[in-house]
């Protein structure tokens, strides 16, 4: 269920002596720090989050190409045209070297109006065999420097061609991405990131015909306050909602390609996205599981940690990767982002989409959980007419257990803080509300109105 904690700028060194020396717990934390005041898009909370995505004919038709070719039609994207060039490409985790044509688009600048401190980008593509993707970001700080061009991920939604992957050590005197989370290195300076562009380049195999699509690109920016606490939200549901998404629990999984990350145990993100695609009705087809062994129950789960397993991380939990397999899958779209509040989720939820949902705790600040992680998905399914959170959470023994029902406050705060402390008293990071939001290509008027809701368009 583990996700390793160094996504978040390192703390600072006065704020972690402090903890360590006095190691008080968690129901005794200072204060939050003050919110930033620039403006930005901010939810009813206050809290600025920018989501923006490049996805429509003009979006790719704006950005500027270099051997691609913009399609039309119901899902427009980029493909290879006619190759700017080729490149070798040798394989980290695998030390083999191919040669590759290869076609590059970049974006226009998209201004982050508040200054962020943070950046995590998805995508949606299909890359059929003998193809992949990378995507970049590159940046202009608010002091006028500009970043690196950072690799924010090497991806195919194969293993066959290369195996995907984000890029350690990657960092300026500014800045760090931390396997899938650009990170401004020192918020209390003041700094932010106040623009970025992407860079999307294709790859494809010398004299191959066909060619990797991409459909949507994009990133989410943010600059969350520190915290250890946050705002209790008033339940926004009267009457209650529960979807009815399939359960799965990881740990049934327990010593099955160990692998990918060491089996089961660790599957928390993979089982997570699973659950809500089948949700959607999608599902690996039979040719797709066949290299499951049949003895295994929810063959499925296997196939998706297979499927969005970062061999750099060494795991299933790159939070971009799931969405981009997310978005394998018939007219999927899916992307990362940061919710404000369950009263996002509750929009969501009520309009038919699940939120996956990342967070780290102690086991006696969760009740009902009985374990505590250090980072663990789960998927929020429903609401009770008195605002607690319904979860399919992976962490159970079986499938039948995985439904659960936890405090709306507990749920609220372990998700949306930043700062927590682990079981030495130490503070550690948290992850500030991130979310997967997954859902239907052409979704219904009530569900684009809750993505709009929270600035997914």
């Amino acid at each position: 269920m583990t996700r390793p904690a160094p996504r978040r700028a390192v703390l600072a060194a006065a704020i972690a002596v402090a903890a360590t020396a006095a190691a008080p717990k968690a129901t005794a934390a200072p204060a939050a720090l003050a919110s930033p005041t620039a403006p930005g898009r901010h939810g009813k909370e206050g809290v600025p989050v920018d989501h923006h995505s490049w996805r429509s004919y003009f979006d790719w038709r704006s950005g500027s190409g270099q051997g691609v070719r913009v399609e039309g039609g119901s899902r427009p994207g980029i493909v290879i045209g006619h190759p700017a060039g080729t490149t070798e490409y040798t394989d980290p985790h695998t030390g083999r070297k191919s040669t590759w044509e290869t076609s590059t688009w970049t974006s226009r600048d998209h201004a982050v109006t508040f200054g962020a401190t943070e950046l995590v980008a998805s995508w949606n593509a299909r890359t059929p065999a003998g193809t992949w993707i990378q995507v970049e970001m590159h940046g202009t700080y608010t002091d006028g420097t500009e970043t690196p061009w950072y690799v924010m991920g090497r991806w195919a939604a194969g293993d066959a061609d290369i195996k995907r992957t984000s890029v350690d050590d990657q960092t300026d005197a500014k800045s760090t991405v931390w396997t899938d989370t650009f990170s401004i290195d020192d918020a209390t300076t003041g700094l932010r990131l106040a623009s970025y562009r992407l860079r999307v380049t294709l790859y494809r195999a010398p004299g191959a015909k066909v060619s990797p699509k991409v459909w949507r690109a994009g990133a989410m920016a943010s600059d969350i306050p520190d915290r250890f606490t946050v705002p209790a939200s008033t339940p926004g549901l009267k009457a209650g909602a529960e979807l009815t998404v399939p359960r799965y629990s990881q740990e049934i999984h327990k010593g099955q390609y160990p692998e990918y990350d060491n089996g089961g145990e660790a599957w928390c993100s993979p089982t997570s996205s699973q659950m809500v695609l089948e949700f959607y009705g999608r599902k690996p087809t039979p040719e797709d599981l066949s290299w499951v062994d049949p003895a295994f129950a929810d063959p499925q789960v296997c196939h998706a940690a297979r499927h969005t397993f970062d061999w750099q991380y060494s795991g299933c939990g790159n939070w971009p990767f799931n969405a981009a397999y997310a978005a394998t899958y018939r007219d999927m779209e899916a992307v990362i982002t940061r919710l404000s509040s369950l009263n996002d989720a509750e929009r969501l939820v009520a309009a038919g989409i699940p939120v996956i949902t990342s967070q780290s705790f102690l086991a006696s600040e969760l009740d009902g959980a009985g374990y505590g992680t250090s980072g663990h998905l789960m998927c929020v399914v429903g609401f009770t007419k008195d605002g607690d959170v319904i979860a399919n959470d992976p962490a159970s023994k079986d499938d039948g257990a995985v439904r659960r029902i936890y405090k709306r406050r507990q749920f609220e705060n372990i998700w949306l803080r930043t700062k927590r402390y682990n079981a030495q008293g130490q503070v550690r990071s948290g992850t500030g509300g991130i979310a997967y939001i997954y859902w239907p290509r052409d979704p219904a008027p009530s569900q684009r109105r809750a993505l709009l809701s929270v600035g997914i368009r």
